[in-house]
This record gives C-alpha cells, structure tokens and sequence, in this order.
C-alpha cells in the first residue's frame, strides 16, 4: 500500500468484527495507524467519548456496509452520519451484496468496493485500491480467464486474521447441514462471537436454557456462519456423557493421530494434546448435562469450545450465556418468513400465544403451514395445548415441545418427585417469575408438596433439578416456567390433582402481603402478585378467602395506570361476584365502583356512567347518603359529569359532597381533598379561576403536611395548582413548580404513568408560552407518543396534547402539519367528546387560528362564528374560552377591515374581561391593543393612544392550551 501513513477508524457492526479485524491488520502492515474500538478501548470507557475523539483523530472513516450495518438500532449509524456532517473522508467497503434500498439515501452516491465473493488475494488487492485509489499497469494485465490462486499462509503465522467470509469449510469438519429456517438471535450470535474472542487460551462458552429455546440452533448457526475462521470443527453429541471419548476417537482417526488398537479413551486424550498445539479450531458439545463428567474432556489450548445445555449451573468451567425465548421482533420476522401471508397483527397475536419459543414457532409454522388456519390452530391451542403441540414439523429439534416437557418430567419423576410436585404447582401459578419467597413462606401449609415440611432446603433442592432438566428459568429470586411447559403440564394433570393444586395457589397467593396498593413503594410487589392473579389460567376469582387481594390488586392497577389490566380484571369479577352474592353485596359495589373508576380513567365516559351511577343508587339505597361509600360513588359520579361537560350538575353534586365529606371524615382526609380537588377544578373548567385557584392552594397544602412531598396526591395537586398559577400569568412560577413536580412524578411513578405525563404536558404548555418554543415542541412531542401508546389515540388526555402540539407547530411557522394534526384531533373529538364539549371547543378554535394564520380568513371566520355561539351557549358570555372566541372573530374581521364590527366585539370582550380578569391581566391588556389598532386603522388616533396610557401589550390571536 502507500508509503504515506493515515490514521484510520474503522466503523462496523457487531457481526462483522471478522472482517474489521483482517482490516484493520491489513492496514497496520501497511504502515498505517488504526483505531478499532476492541483493539484500543478498555471495558469502563465512555463509547460515545471514544468514538467521537476516534473520529476526530482520523483522516478517514473505514466503513464496513453491510446489512447489520445499516440496522437503525445500531451505533453505526452515529459514526456514519456524524462522519457525512463533518464532511470527512469515508472509504465504504461492501461486505454483502447490497440492494439499493438497503443503502441510506446521504451514502448511497458514494462509490464503494466489493470485498464479497473474492478470495484473499483478490480481497486484499480490492483494500489497496480503496486506500490508494487506482493506479495504471505497470506490467500487462492477468489474462481474464485465469483464476487467481489464493495467497498462501505464511508459515507459524498464526496471528495474522483470515480472510473472513471465505468459502468452503474447514479441512476437518462434521458439522450437519446448516438450518435454512435460522432466523433473529443478532445480538446473541455478536455476544457469542465476542466472548469467544476476547480470550487468550481454550475459551468454554456455555449455552444454557429450558428445552425448545434453540440452544443447538445456535450452534449450528455459529459453527455455519464463522466457519472460515476455523482450521478444524468437530461436533460431539455430549448428551451420554460416557459416549465423548468416542466421539474424540473419530476425530482423531480424521486428524490421522489414532491407535486402532488403544481405545477409546487414549486416543481421546491423544486428541485434546494435538489440540494444545494446534490454533484455529472450535469444538461445539451439544446437549451436555453434568458438568461433572464433561470436565475430563473438555480441551485446552488455543481454540473455542462452545456448550449447549439445559442445565444452567456452569459456574467455574465455562463463560455463560442464559439464552431466552425469542425477542417479539425476532418471532415476527420468523413467523414471516416461514408463512407468507401472515398479518404483523396475526403474527404478534400467535407469538404471543407461543411465548415466543422458538421450538413452539417452528412448530406452529409447520401445522398452520400444511393445511390449518392460524386462527384455528390459536383456537386449539387454548383448549387443548398438550395435543396440539404434538404436532408439527421442527427442523433441527429433535422432538415436539410436548414429548420434550413429557420426557424430562419423566425422568425428574423417577428421582426426584418433590421437584416433580413444585413443577406441577408452578404451572398453575401464572407464566412470569415466581418469587421464591412466596414458597418458603407457604410451605407448611401446601398439601401437594411430599417430604418433610421442615425441611429447610427442599426448595433449593428442587429449584437446581428444575434447572438441570430445563424446565424453569432459575435466579436467585424467583424461578419460572414458560407457559407452554405450564399448559402441557396442566393438560397432563388429572381433575382430582388439579383441585388440591388450585387449593395450595391460593393458599400462596393468600399469604402474600405487598404493602399499601396506593404507594408506589410497595408497586413492584404487587405488580409481582397481581401478574399471577389476572393470568387467564390461575381462576381465583370464586375464592372468598381472595376477595380482598383482588380488590387490593385492582386498586394497585388502577393507581399505578394499569387502567385496562383494572377494567378487565374488574369486569370478570363483578359479573363472578354479582352471580354469587347479588347486585347488592357490599364486595360487589366495591368492585363496580372500581370498575366505574377504571373505565373513566380509559375515556370511556359513556361506559363508565351507568357503572358509577349504578353503584351510586345501591348505595344511598342501602348505606344512605352519608356513608363514606356513598360519598365515593358521589364524588366518583360528579368527576364522570364534569369529564363529559356537564359542569353545573357536576358542581352541586361536589359541593354537597365536600360538605359531607368535611362532616364525617374531617377537612384533612384525603377523601375529603380528592372532591375538593375535584371541585376546583370544575370552578376553573366554568372559568371562577380566582376561587378554584384559592382552594388549589390549601389543598395542596393539606396534601403535602398529610401525605408528604413525593405521595402521586400531592404531586397531582401540584400540577393543578401550577395550572391555576399559569393561567394567572405567572409563568416562572408555575415553571419551577411542574419542574419539580415532573422530577418527583418521573422517579416515583415512572415516565410512562398518566400524572406524569399530564405534568410534561402542562410544563411544555408552559414553556411555550414564555417563548422557548423548541423546548416546549420537544416534550410535546414525547409526551404525544408516549400518550399514544398508554391510552390510545383517541382518549382526552392524548387528544389535549395533540392539540397543543399541533398549536406550538403552528407559532413555529408549520401550518401544513399544525392544520393536518388539528383536522385529526377535532374529527376525534366530535366522534368521542360530541360537538359541544370543552376540548373540541379549544380544538376548533386551535384550528381556526390556523387556518387565519395561512389566509384562509372566511374559513376562519366561520369557524370562529361557530365556536363562539356554542361556547355562549355551553360556557357563558363571560367565560376566558368565550371571550378568547369573540377577540379571536374580531382578529379576523380586523384583517377582512370590517373595523367598526371588530372593534363593537372587542369593546365587549374587553368590558367582561375587566371585570372578571382586571385591567392588568394579559388578556385584558391583549384586547385593548387590538381595540387600539382597530381604533387607529378607523382614523380615532386621539381615542386609541388614550385607551393604551403607555401601555404595550402584544397584539396576537387568542391560544389557549391546558
């Protein structure tokens, strides 16, 4: 190569680590100086750091493409793009064959080499014209019809790289057939090839996992995939562990090493001493079980041994890598692939079912692929798991998933029985972990569990055979079962045991106490509990004894934002409970005020009320008005009312129950401040701020001395108060509250919950008012997305932040997206909050703001004329939205120089707006500066400079977000 030297980084994914290195020695060999990041960085640097001063330091960015390359997950992308912005050299050099589609559009122009398809020398020679550039003949050319010979090794040169992706195998090979099926398992094939390279001497890596997870497809995958860069690979059914030796004993009759007449096991050993010497090999023990006795026979030297097992204790003899099912993308691209036709929804629908295992999806794909309909197969699956997961073909797995759970609960049978009994009683317990706790707790009281009940270490005992044999997922917590191996095993339960089985889980789920369900304290305990309590399988729901750890659980849900997990939970029980008990059974209301609850936090408001109301009338019936059950379904109801707008109903039912409330359970109890809470925001909804902002204040105050700081009450209370504060004017006030309250909210209750999302919502809302628009477009834009995927698209919550959004779009100048979000949220706001409520008010006036801001004036107009008569109608003439309509028509009919009609509205608006706001409120000083500027365009100059007495508020439409 040249003889003038360049510093070179080399950018490349995971997988392709091979190629990166032959590269980068290439390179060195050259004269040249490389940066590669497993050569030059050390375990604990900061990547981000070194990769931006590696690219800082190069004279050029060596860029492997290929497909991995250019996965959007994947840091590649960053040291790519940041290279383009920097306008620096990058040599792209094709390790695949690339389609155009598959190349981004900033690279695509940029002319690349192939290294692909050549042999070494061929490969090496295209490296030196992408570092070079090309170069005239000196000599004739080779004749075209020759095929170049590759470049011979040199000698004991044992570390310099193979060319990577080389054809052909290795010298000595046994490795069966690759899986054409193989798909997904990236992540694990670089964490496999990295472990297995980051060692000096014989590297022992363990794959370890339950039965059907596709611990032997990897290995085949990984003896296929890295072939070229092994002299020798030789495959060993480990399963008999006494069989090894003859395996080796083949393996030395390849290598010419063996003595026909020594036996087996010399020449075994003959075999793992040529391994000490030699470099370059990988031998892969498929299916081990004992450690034990694999140890004798595990080689050393400078190559790779590779392990596959269910057992997953491998501490002190090999690297281990604990293989889980396959992650969703992986099963919908498999699902995919293996039946064409399959809809993403249907695909997700059916790995859901399979838990994504992928014996179970190869299965699945083999019956449905040979004369069944997905759905039918779904339909057979839940009623009869055991029989359909016999079926099916499974290339590369030796046996269906069935007769594999079958066979090894066979053998753990034979042996050890007690394991066997904690098997059976884990697959009646839902598919996610399984607290070891629990058991060690429940244990004197289980019946189906043999042996001594004192017996401290039963369970530890257990727990290592369910290991050994996979069949559960062990940790030093918890252990689980996957819900196949649970469904065949029930399947496989007579009626008489599975009732004695069902007595001990509740037994264990009775015994559990998590704590407080509305602290978010005690939140992972229940969200441990109540994963096995809503799982379709575990029926508790007609045990009494559990009555109330399901209401606690439902509680859990709702206040943790589980409101759909709440609402299916809730409905089941209350049709169970109604049909035992009777409608009006205390246990039954409580569970149809919760379900009431969870539905309106859902939006559904219309489904909700006649829950709440139904509720309600049981209990004035039965417990009278004063009884603080009552109370609930009141304040319940009222907030349901206030929700769909009918805001004066609402109010006289909040003030009758603040009164009562403050009566019997005193000023400071909570449920007295949850209906004074919700009574002030009804006072800010019909536009009383003064009063609502008032009672804000106290209450917030009560909540933080009862409950503290960080409880979601307090945190809740302290974003209606900042609301109140903003709609005050006092912006920097309101800011530094929501900041802490949005700090607080994210720690305690998580990014995703709705009280914190509802606080970036009103923070940005903020933020956008005092002019940082960037900011504020930013949190709006998260907060939509994330609102998206918790409540839906079309819920009120998600709704009001789409409508903001889509007014900050609009001050920044995008009025295309700012009107095409606005027309979507006001269609969904008709269809859901009907035509006259607040929000499709606001988002109609939103929309016609835009439409005057891009010339549409008549179409504005029109709209404004519209919202103004029904917010008259439904608010007042005095309400802040009412006004803000009226300025905004007399804004448009400023611009269309209908000045006396705009300058008659603005008169008005500004006369209630004096008396309800006050002179120095911005509102207020908004309409008398347009007033002035419609006076001074009329020819009234004296009469405008007298209504503005040094005054100079900004003059602009009226916007309005909450």
């Amino acid at each position: 190569m040249t003889t003038t030297s360049q510093r070179f980084f080399i950018s490349y994914a995971g997988l392709d680590r091979p190629w990166a290195e032959w590269v980068g020695w290439h390179l060195e060999q050259a004269d040249h100086q490389v940066i590669l990041d497993v050569w030059d960085w050390r375990t604990g640097d900061n990547f981000v750091e070194r990769m931006d001063e590696a690219l800082k330091q190069a004279d050029a960015v060596v860029a492997l493409f290929s497909t991995s390359y250019f996965d959007a997950e994947r840091w590649t992308r960053e040291e790519w793009t940041a290279a383009v912005a920097r306008r620096e050299r990058i040599i792209p050099l094709a390790l695949e064959p690339l389609a155009a589609a598959d190349t981004p559009h900033l690279l695509a122009p940029r002319l690349h080499k192939n290294l692909h398809g050549l042999d070494e020398t061929a490969a090496l020679a295209a490296l030196r014209e992408a570092i070079n550039g090309g170069t005239r003949p000196t000599s004739p050319p080779v004749f075209p019809g020759k095929v170049p010979t590759a470049e011979p090794a040199e000698a004991g040169n044992n570390t310099r790289p193979r060319l990577p992706g080389s054809t052909g195998q290795p010298d000595v090979w046994n490795v069966r057939r690759r899986n054409p099926d193989f798909a997904g398992r990236e992540a694990v094939m670089v964490q496999l090839r990295e472990s297995l390279l980051n060692g000096q001497q014989a590297v022992v890596q363990a794959l370890h996992g339950m039965g059907g997870i596709g611990k032997t497809q990897i290995a085949l995958e990984y003896a296929h995939r890295f072939s070229g860069q092994y002299d020798l690979v030789w495959w060993i059914d480990a399963e008999q562990s006494d069989q090894i030796p003859v395996h080796y004993t083949e393996l030395a009759d390849r290598l010419g090493i063996a003595k026909p007449d020594a036996g087996s096991d010399p020449n075994a050993r003959a075999v793992l001493h040529h391994l000490r010497t030699r470099q370059r090999w990988l031998i892969v023990l498929d299916n081990a079980e004992d450690p034990a006795q694999l140890m004798p026979w595990l080689p050393e030297g400078p190559g790779h041994v590779l392990i596959t097992s269910r057992n997953h204790d491998w501490r002190g003899l090999a690297h281990q890598t604990a293989l889980d099912v396959f992650t969703r993308s992986d099963s919908l691209a498999y699902l995919g692939t293996r039946i064409p036709g399959t809809t993403p929804a249907q695909a997700d629908a059916l790995a859901q079912d399979l838990g994504d295992l992928p014996l179970a999806l190869a299965q699945a794909a083999g019956v449905i692929g040979s004369g069944m309909t997905l759905d039918r197969y779904r339909q057979l699956l839940t009623g009869n798991t055991a029989r359909i997961l016999q079926e099916g073909d499974a290339p590369g797995y030796p046996a269906p998933l069935a007769a594999t759970v079958g066979i090894a609960t066979t053998r753990l049978d034979d042996s050890h029985p007690e394991a066997t009994a904690l098997l059976r009683l884990g697959a009646f317990l839902g598919p996610d972990p399984i607290p070891i706790a629990w058991l060690e707790s429940a244990r004197p009281h289980l019946s189906t569990i043999p042996g001594d009940p004192d017996d401290l270490m039963w369970l530890h005992a257990s727990l290592q055979y369910l290991g050994r044999y996979g069949l559960a997922r062990i940790d030093h917590e918890t252990f689980q079962i996957h819900r196949l191996t649970q469904a065949v095993l029930r399947d496989q339960t007579d009626s008489a045991q599975t009732e004695l089985i069902r007595d001990d889980v509740t037994t264990i789920l009775r015994t559990i106490e998590p704590g407080d369900p509305e602290s978010p304290d005690s939140w992972p305990a229940w969200a441990s509990l109540t994963s096995h309590l809503t799982a379709q399988h575990v029926l508790v729901a007609d045990r009494p004894e559990l009555r109330p750890t399901l209401q606690q659980a439902a509680i859990f849900l709702i206040r943790s934002g589980q409101s759909r997990t709440a609402a299916e939970l809730l409905t089941s029980l209350r049709e169970i409970w109604t049909a035992e008990l009777g409608p009006d059974d205390p246990e039954v209301l409580t569970c149809t005020q919760y379900l009431g609850h969870a539905t309106s936090d859902l939006g559904e408001f219309g489904s909700a009320r006649p829950i709440i109301e139904d509720a309600l009338t049981r209990r004035r019936r039965i417990l009278g008005d004063d009884h603080p059950d009552t109370l609930q379904s009141a304040n319940d109801f009222a907030a349901n009312l206030s929700e769909v707008g009918e805001h004066s109903e609402a109010r006289r039912m909040l003030e009758d129950t603040v009164v009562r409330r403050r009566r019997i359970l005193g000023d400071d109890h909570p449920h007295t401040l949850q209906s004074v809470t919700n009574l002030a925001s009804n006072l800010n909804e019909v536009g009383e701020h003064a009063e609502a902002h008032r009672m804000r204040e106290d209450t917030h105050a009560r909540y933080r001395r009862i409950l503290g700081d960080n409880h979601p009450d307090t945190l809740q209370s302290a974003n209606a108060l900042a609301i109140a504060l903003n709609g005050l004017g006092k912006h920097n006030e309101a800011r530094r509250m929501l900041e802490d309250t949005l700090t607080r909210q994210r720690r305690t209750l998580g990014d995703d919950h709705r009280d914190t999302l509802q606080a970036a919502n009103t923070l940005a809302v903020v933020l956008d008012d005092i002019g940082e628009h960037s900011e504020a477009r930013r949190m709006l834009e998260d907060t939509l997305t994330r609102r998206r995927r918790t409540l839906g698209h079309d819920h009120r919550r998600t709704l009001q932040s789409a409508n903001a959004l889509a007014l900050t779009l609009n001050g920044l100048g995008e009025h295309s997206e700012a009107r095409r979000m606005l027309e979507d949220t006001l269609t969904r706001q008709r269809r859901t909050l009907g035509d006259d409520h607040r929000d499709t008010l606001e988002a109609a006036n939103s929309l016609a703001v835009t439409l005057f801001d891009i010339g549409e004036h008549s179409e504005a107009r029109r709209m404004l004329e519209d919202t103004l008569t029904r917010r008259r109608r439904t608010l007042g003439h005095d309400h802040s939205d009412t006004l803000q309509s009226a300025y905004n028509i007399a804004f448009t009919l400023h611009a269309l120089r209908a000045h006396s009609e705009a300058a008659e509205l603005l008169e008005d608006v500004r006369s209630r707006q004096r008396r309800t706001l006050g002179d120095d409120h911005r509102d207020t000083l908004r309409t008398t500066r347009a007033l002035a500027d419609t006076l001074t365009a009329m020819g009234k100059r004296y009469a405008a400079q007298k209504l503005l007495a040094g005054k100079k508020p900004k003059r602009r439409l009226g916007r309005k977000r909450r």
